[in-house]
Formats: C-alpha cells, sequence, structure tokens
C-alpha cells in the first residue's frame, strides 16, 4: 500500500495562498462597500499573492540565530527585516501589475513608464504590506515562544523519563543488594526449624530477619523493622545488618549485642531514624532461648497444649537513647512449641473496610495446620495477610518461625518411627503422638 498523504510543506503553501485569495476578496469588498466602486481583481490579486508570498519568505525561511529569537529581541530582527522586504516587494509586486494588467483598469493610469507607474502606485501596496508584515510577524514570534516552551517541556520530559529510568535501574541493584543481606540458607539446630520471609511493600523496604549459625549447637536469631521505607529505610537497614554481624558471636550475650547495635546507630544515623530489633541466641542443648527486645513487636509463644503467651521484654528503639542498658530474659522452648517473629506489616494488614489484621488473625492462622511443614505453615500465614488485605500491603512484612520438634515418651508401648530425643537419646515416637514434620 503506497502512502498517498499530502506533504506538510504542501498543505502549508496551500493554506496560505487560500488566506491570500481570502484577503483579496476583503480589499475589493471593503473598497465597494466604502467608494461603490472596487479596485481592479486583478491587480489586487496580484499584490495579495506577490506581497503576501514574498513577506511571508522573508520572514519565516530566514533563519535568525537562536539567541535572537526572544522576544522584543526577535521583533526589532524582524522589523529590521520588513523595512528590506516591504520595498523589494512593492516593487515587484508593482511592476506585475504594470505589465499584466491592462492599463483601461488602472487607476491613475498613466503608462508613459514604469518609474512613473510606480511613483503613483506604491502608497496601498506598501501600507497592505506592512500590515500583514507586522501581523505576520506578531504570528511568527507567538510561534517560535511556543516552539521554544514546548522544546523545554520535552527536554524536561526526556530528562524526567531518564532519570526515573534510572531511579528504577537502581532501585532494583537495592533490591538485588537488599535480598543479598538476607539468609540464603537458614541454619537448623538438632531438634529445632527456623523459617523466615520477607515481603517488601516496596521495591526495597526497612524490614531485616537474620538467623546465624554462632557454634554447633547455637544460633542467633533477629528480626528488625526500620522506620520509613524505600532507600531510606533500605540504607539504614543494611547498617543494622552490618552491625548485628559484626557484634553477634556465641559469648556476646543478646543486651550487649542491642547496646552496641544502639552506640552505632545513635552515632551515625540521622535524628528522627531508629530501628527496632528482637535478637535472641537459641541453645539446641539447652533448649534456652535467651534474648533482648530493644522495641520490637513481642513474639507470640504457643505452647504444644495450645497454650498462647508474649516474650515479655521491654527495651528502647535503635539509635534514639545512645545510654540505654539492655536487659536479657530466657525462655524454655519445649517439644511442640512454636514461636512466631513478625514485623507490623503482618498484623497491621488493613482490609478494604479498614480492619487490620492483627494478632488474633495471625494466632489463628499459626495454629490451624499443626501437623504441616513448618515451611508450607510459613506460606499459608503470608497467603492469608495478603488475601486479607486484597495484596495492598502497605507496609513490608516480615515473619520468621521457630519450632521444636514434638517427641513422645519413650515409655509408650506403640512404636512405629524413631526421633531423637531431649538428651540426645533415640526414642520411639506412640502412633497418637504427633509429629511436626522437619522439612
Amino acid at each position: 500500500m503506497t502512502n498517498t498523504s499530502i506533504p506538510a510543506w504542501l498543505l502549508r503553501l496551500t493554506r496560505r495562498q487560500l488566506t491570500y485569495l481570502l484577503t483579496a476578496f476583503g480589499v475589493v469588498g471593503i473598497f465597494w462597500a466604502i467608494t461603490g466602486r472596487g479596485p481592479s481583481l486583478a491587480a489586487t490579486f496580484i499584490y495579495s499573492f506577490v506581497l503576501g508570498n514574498l513577506t511571508a519568505f522573508a520572514i519565516d525561511y530566514v533563519k535568525i540565530p537562536y539567541a535572537w529569537r526572544q522576544a522584543p529581541t526577535s521583533v526589532f530582527v524582524y522589523i529590521g527585516l520588513l523595512a528590506i522586504v516591504v520595498p523589494i516587494a512593492v516593487i515587484i509586486a508593482t511592476t506585475i501589475v504594470y505589465v499584466a494588467v491592462p492599463p483601461v483598469s488602472l487607476t491613475p493610469a498613466p503608462r508613459d513608464s514604469v518609474w512613473v507607474f510606480l511613483k503613483h502606485a506604491w502608497r496601498f501596496p506598501s501600507v497592505a504590506s506592512v500590515i500583514y508584515g507586522a501581523g505576520y510577524v506578531a504570528h511568527i514570534v507567538n510561534r517560535n515562544r511556543l516552539e521554544d516552551r514546548n522544546r523545554e517541556l520535552q527536554l524536561t520530559i526526556a530528562s524526567g523519563v531518564a532519570e526515573r529510568e534510572l531511579d528504577a535501574a537502581e532501585l532494583r541493584q537495592a533490591r538485588e543488594i537488599q535480598t543479598d543481606l538476607l539468609p540464603k540458607e537458614i541454619p537448623q539446630l538438632p531438634q529445632f526449624q527456623i523459617t523466615g520471609v520477607w515481603e517488601p511493600a516496596k521495591l526495597v523496604g526497612g524490614d531485616y530477619y537474620d538467623v546465624i549459625q554462632l557454634s554447633r549447637d547455637k544460633v542467633g536469631i533477629c528480626i528488625a523493622d526500620v522506620v520509613g521505607k524505600g532507600i531510606s529505610a533500605a540504607l539504614l537497614m543494611a547498617n543494622l545488618q552490618a552491625s548485628l554481624r559484626a557484634f553477634a558471636s556465641e559469648t556476646a550475650s543478646p543486651a550487649q549485642v542491642c547496646g552496641r547495635i544502639n552506640s552505632v546507630l545513635c552515632a551515625n544515623v540521622a535524628p528522627g531514624k531508629f530501628a527496632t530489633l528482637f535478637y535472641g541466641v537459641l541453645d539446641a542443648n539447652t533448649h534456652i532461648l535467651r534474648y533482648t527486645n530493644a522495641g520490637h513487636l513481642r513474639p507470640i509463644l504457643i505452647a504444644d497444649n495450645g497454650f498462647v503467651h508474649h516474650l515479655e521484654n521491654g527495651g528502647a528503639l535503635l539509635g534514639v537513647f545512645v545510654d540505654w542498658r539492655y536487659k536479657e530474659s530466657s525462655v524454655e522452648l519445649r517439644a511442640g512449641d512454636l514461636l512466631v517473629l513478625f514485623t507490623d506489616g503482618i498484623t497491621e494488614a488493613m482490609s478494604p473496610d479498614g480492619t487490620e489484621f492483627g494478632e488474633d488473625r495471625l494466632i489463628t492462622a499459626v495454629t490451624g495446620a499443626p501437623s504441616q511443614p513448618l515451611a508450607d505453615l510459613q506460606s499459608q500465614v503470608l497467603a492469608a495477610v495478603k488475601n486479607f488485605c486484597n495484596n495492598h500491603m502497605s507496609d513490608d512484612a516480615t515473619l520468621v518461625l521457630l519450632a521444636a520438634a514434638r517427641v513422645c515418651n519413650p515409655r509408650d508401648s506403640v512404636h512405629r518411627k524413631h526421633a531423637v530425643g531431649a538428651g540426645g537419646e533415640r526414642c520411639d515416637i506412640h502412633s497418637a503422638c504427633p509429629v511436626l514434620p522437619l522439612t
């Protein structure tokens, strides 16, 4: 299929000729209305087309430096250009009229010479040319102003698009870096299972969790929430992660670790920036979790018998009070216990009607299927939160589950499977005793 569209330059030229034609008819009509008889149509058409095209060509196609295009400089430049073009256009148009139009139609009509004709006929075309040229100059100046403004807007839009693309690329890189800061493989201890998941509300976020292998029988478990969202929260989270990894050790107590991290954040972060942190050390030999809570939400401990209580230990936010002394608490995790650590993105997830997910729904979701693998339980809880808020997470959501394997009394008489007991010995499991799968 061939392109039969009319070129843009030809359309512009055609529109101009129609304008000149209408102008000629208008001039004839005005003269007729005033004097009762109109001027020569042929002469009027010649003047309209010649003067219009020459003036428009001179103003439109003679390029002036870009620095001169701004008003009022451009106005003076175009007026000077008109002062040169108008006499030339009048001479050419009048000469054509002198040659082409019969003398009988001319008023006045001396035919001694073209110079005599010019002497009598220059006034009207000169005034008409100046009037038309002034109007066209105003049009060109306004058009140049609009073109310059459009060019500036296009440059601004292009610059904004480039900046957004750069910001998006930086955010993707920040997301990759932040993901790398989270544990790729979670260390496990005998008779325990630990899982964790992080769901940012934006491309990057301020939540953080970690499980650190401190020794063969000890791991450090933490969950943190940094104030804010986006890049600033991610940077503070990275600072928190680096500090925790630097200070966590087998011999450092949770209170000491929190105190050292607090000192670092107080010295390095801007006012108004802070973080909450729960950090505990789990000993597989004693089943004791020693922990310190620096302003974080209280973890929920669900016992094997269904009893639910919180790990009570309150400390100040990290990065606020430089001299704060953190305290340490401990809890024994018995067979079948489940510890739930979470950030407020879980409990404060909001339904369309403004209802928060809350801790009660979290407990219900966690205890709904106690016999399924812990990883599946974690996915089920996160899916319940997303479904509750129609996948519109307003804050980062992080969930860490710590389960102690259920073992049975070795004196039970019916045996089908084997497991490792609390003291390391092997014991038989009663067929009626549910086992928490360790996957």
